[in-house]
């Protein structure tokens, strides 16, 4: 029996044996009783009241000590009987017509509207809003959830997903029939915008994943190119385009720069217009230098690949480590076009250098044991690889600018390259002349882009070239190229004065054309203030005696406490705007050039993985929605691409 059950057997018991006392006439027990009526009824005073009217009633004492009962929903007052009773509430509750009213808006279920700035419901309203559910908008964020994270079309017709919508939402309608094509083998070709907003933050869209019909070659992708651009809107906005090394690039940028040049006036003469890909430069020069040891890379890779084919090598591979007290690590196989994944493999490979041998003796299929002179090489070319390795991770950002930061790390590269080139070792006297050579092929002579965007780092200024130059190059060389590259800086700068004092005018006209229109007296437009105001103006309009430029160089660089890699230029320039008004516009512009094709190269591998099993037949207009759409989203949701884990091969 329960502790309830019991207090109310014993509260009976009690009632009972009242009634038995009160039927017998014991007076004392009556004068008992009354005294407990009397002291029960005090207590009733303070008893909580429990009849289910007070939940919409208030008890109020009056001015004059009376007490009533004051309805919640239309403010009216009952008066409280003597009695207790609560006829009268519930009477009035039923023909309340303010507490009728609650009750219907009750009824209807509405979510409450997403926060504005919220980051998850940037653009998105509920879809059950007024009691009505709307199905378009679940389909719309259906829609967002699919790009923003690239899952197959599939998936909603799942029927588990199906089932969990349903259950939470009953008016949930599956949806199906999403798409219908044949299926296509095809290439495609993207196109990345960036540029730096009005609140000085970087951006990056792709604004075009299309394909390219054959032959593809450099006349089609510049047509595909100015057709985008065209669409866009943009085609005479355009400052640079940032290829990879492709002799069909090549021939599409020369006949973009002959377009546009009949358009409009090309930065700095069009010098700036092709920027060659830093990333696709390092990969070349790599490629060349590794190809010395081709043989060896060709074992280690062979013999990743042999330890990791099945669990019982991986055991054997694992009891060697165990007997070595070497703690266990992944082997990762390589990409044999990605030198930085080759990279990776040798760096961890060589942590196992004892072990390969022992592994030999046990397994007699494997034959692909790199000796130990193999390693000795392996070790000295990881040590180049490694500033290379660095030098890639660098440049290779999409969320900060990068211009800025990469003379610096040519610098470190020719350094490298001739500090390594009287290596005492002949293969790596070979390897390094390779790589000096495809160095000097595409960055022996000044590169006015990452010189220019180095001054425009307040952290560097002229002295980044002045020391960097002073490393890369001859004497006479480094002076030729500093006055070059200090030519180049005030010419592109010159140009932004003239755009900048041609808007100034337009705006001028406009102000005038604005202030006729208002219709002022004479004596407003001849006041004091109008005087003052002209003559600012024309002072205003005149060149100064120190441009920004003159004022940005003659100050002293500044110096960054911290992380060097925490430094944001663009914060800087952009609490900069006043104090340089014209040389900030200059900046905005030239640091949102990218100096690799990396992102666009990210846009290719999130289409290996929306043109793959579940979605063979998508044609390509469908495709580039996906990849278009799906960057936007995550742009407009605030939300970060996720880079999707390759396989893996553990010990």
């Amino acid at each position: 029996m329960t502790s309830s059950e019991t207090e109310i057997r014993e509260l009976h018991i009690k009632f009972r044996n009242k009634i038995s006392d009160l039927q017998n006439g014991n007076s004392e027990t009556r004068r008992r009783l009354a005294a407990e009526g009397e002291e029960d009824e005090g207590n009733e005073k303070k008893r909580a009241k429990t009849s289910t009217v007070w939940m919409e009633f208030k008890e109020i004492t009056l001015a004059d000590g009376s007490k009533k009962g004051e309805c919640v929903h239309c403010k009216r007052r009952l008066a409280i009987s003597a009695s207790k009773s609560t006829t009268q509430f519930k009477r009035h509750l039923s023909t309340c017509l303010k507490r009728k009213i609650y009750q219907n808006q009750q009824q209807r279920i509405s979510f409450k509207p997403i926060e504005a700035g919220s980051s998850s419901g940037i653009g998105m309203s509920p879809a059950l809003t007024n009691g009505k559910f709307d199905m378009v908008k679940m389909r719309e964020g259906a829609a967002h959830w699919i790009l923003m994270h690239e899952h197959p079309f599939s998936i909603m017709e799942e029927e588990g997903f199906n089932m969990m919508q349903k259950r939470g939402m009953p008016e949930w309608e599956k949806v199906s029939h999403l798409w219908k094509s044949s299926h296509q083998k095809i290439e495609y070709m993207v196109l990345t915008a960036h540029f730096i907003d009005c609140n000085w933050r970087l951006q990056k869209l792709v604004i075009s994943f299309v394909h390219i019909p054959p032959p593809r070659r450099g006349v089609e992708i510049a047509d595909c190119i100015f057709r985008c651009l065209k669409e866009w809107g943009i085609e005479n906005k355009v400052f640079t385009i940032s290829v990879d090394n492709a002799s069909s690039n090549d021939v599409a940028i020369k006949i973009l720069k002959d377009t546009f040049s009949r358009t409009k006036r090309l930065l700095c003469g069009g010098k700036m217009f092709h920027v060659r890909c830093c990333a696709h430069i390092l990969n070349l020069m790599v490629q060349d230098g590794i190809s010395e040891i081709e043989e060896i890379i060709e074992d280690i890779h062979e013999s990743v690949k042999f330890v990791n084919q099945n669990e019982a090598r991986l055991k054997s591979f694992s009891d060697i480590l165990q007997q070595l007290q070497l703690p266990e690590r992944k082997l990762i196989l390589d990409c044999k076009t990605r030198w930085n994944s080759t990279f990776e493999m040798l760096s961890i490979a060589i942590k196992f250098k004892e072990v390969f041998p022992m592994y030999k003796d046990r397994e007699s299929l494997y034959r692909c044991c790199p000796s130990p002179e193999d390693w000795e090489k392996v070790e000295k070319i990881c040590e180049i690889l490694e500033v290379f390795n660095a030098i890639t991770k660098i440049i290779s950002g999409s969320d900060y600018p990068t211009s800025n930061l990469f003379l610096n790390e040519v610098y470190c590269v020719k350094v490298l390259l001739d500090k390594r080139s009287n290596d005492g070792d002949n293969f790596i006297q070979a390897m390094v002349g390779r790589m000096r050579r495809k160095f000097d092929k595409y960055w022996g002579e000044c590169n006015l882009l990452m010189s220019v965007a180095a001054i425009l780092d307040p952290r560097c200024k002229m002295r980044a070239v002045e020391f960097s130059f002073s490393k890369m190059y001859s004497d006479r060389d480094a002076r030729e190229n500093i006055v070059k590259v200090r030519e180049a800086l005030y010419d592109i700068y010159e140009e932004y004065v003239r755009e900048y004092q041609v808007d100034n005018e337009h705006s001028g006209e406009t102000s005038m054309l604005n202030n006729d229109d208002v219709g002022r007296n004479d004596k407003e437009k001849n006041s004091g203030w109008s005087e003052f105001s002209n003559y600012v103006k024309s002072v205003e309009k005149a060149s100064p005696q120190h441009s920004d430029l003159d004022a940005y160089l003659a100050e002293g660089c500044f110096f960054f406490e911290g992380d060097p890699n925490q430094f944001d230029a663009l914060e800087w320039w952009k609490g900069s705007t006043l104090k340089y008004r014209i040389l900030s516009r200059m900046a905005r512009d030239i640091l949102a050039i990218p100096i690799t094709t990396v992102a666009s190269e990210a846009s290719f591998s999130a289409g290996s993985r929306v043109i793959d099993t579940y979605r063979a037949s998508l044609d390509p207009e469908t495709v580039q929605a996906l990849l278009c759409g799906g960057d936007w989203c995550r742009n407009l949701h605030g939300v970060k691409k996720k880079n999707k884990v390759s396989t893996l091969l553990f010990l």
